[in-house]
């Protein structure tokens, strides 16, 4: 079994836990493979077996790895879905950081993770992505999201009139800071601060949420992931901003949105005993009021 491993330089990732993850990948004859800027960063700090090896992008995991693990928060898994991609490679989140709705195998339950990973013990949860297309090559061959695409100006006193259509019909113009489309997987962030619902990951929607509308009665919309959403912005400036996740990039206002769904998804893995409504009410702490 070969297993990759990615993770942010920071001293979180480089805990008695995480040695503890390499010592237990050795002892069960896993070949590891390690984000090289990772490498480099955990290799000062912990003891790696000298077997292990190093990737830098896409190509080297591609039918190769037989899992990703990705160490750290959320924002840390969404940055494995850019080496991922299509490769349907399962990827499990270990939480080092702090929330984590997707990264949510704690510290302290690696060494039963990586048992289960082994002995075939898991769920396999498929999640919907976003598909952008702007008419330009404004994020070359990482043009989807696992969250959400976001546009917004770039300065914050700026408002936006963003002209939204579903399907080539026109639903409404938002003046607002941005304009958020969601996945399932997405509502539990960005949307969810913005005042969007909460998803369930199968729920086959999207989430069109307006960042702080001026027109008031402007509320968070669901529709299908089959639909194609267009936005096409008016403002003050010349240029906005557009954001995949944790990627941004700056687009001229001239150029038309459109979103849909991504024709490949990403595999998490679920362990038996974890269940997203659990989790969901764990980490909100739904209930924690003893009246409840």
């Amino acid at each position: 079994m070969i297993i990759a491993v990615y993770g942010r330089p920071s001293k979180d990732n480089i805990s008695q836990h995480i040695q503890q993850l390499f010592d237990k990948l050795e002892s069960l004859n896993v070949q590891v493979l390690v984000h090289d800027i990772f490498y480099n960063h955990v290799k000062q700090h912990l003891t790696l077996s000298s077997g292990v090896k190093t990737f830098s992008k896409h190509e080297h995991l591609k039918g190769v790895a037989n899992f990703l693990l990705s160490i750290g928060g959320d924002g840390t898994l969404l940055e494995t879905i850019s080496l991922v991609r299509d490769s349907v490679i399962p990827i499990l989140g270990i939480n080092t950081g702090r929330l984590g709705f997707l990264a949510n195998v704690s510290k302290d339950e690696i060494d039963g993770a990586i048992n289960a990973l082994i002995n075939d013990k898991y769920n396999i949860d498929r999640r919907t992505l976003l598909h952008l297309e702007t008419g330009q090559s404004t994020f070359g061959e990482l043009n989807f999201a696992l969250n959400e695409m976001t546009v917004h100006a770039r300065e914050s006193s700026v408002m936006m009139t963003i002209h939204t259509y579903i399907n080539g019909e026109y639903l409404n113009s938002y003046w607002a800071d941005g304009l958020i489309v969601a996945t399932p997987t997405g509502s539990t962030a960005y949307s969810l601060s913005c005042g969007g619902p909460i998803m369930i990951p199968d729920s086959k929607s999207f989430i069109i949420t307006p960042i702080a509308p001026h027109n008031l009665n402007a509320r968070p919309l669901v529709i299908s992931d089959n639909d194609i959403v267009t936005l096409k912005i008016e403002g003050r400036s010349k240029s906005f901003m557009v954001s995949l996740d944790s990627r941004s990039a700056m687009i001229d206002s001239t150029s038309e949105l459109t979103v849909s769904k991504a024709k490949f998804q990403i595999n998490l893995v679920r362990l038996d005993n974890q269940k997203f409504i659990h989790t969901l009410r764990n980490k909100l702490m739904w209930g924690v009021d003893k009246r409840n």
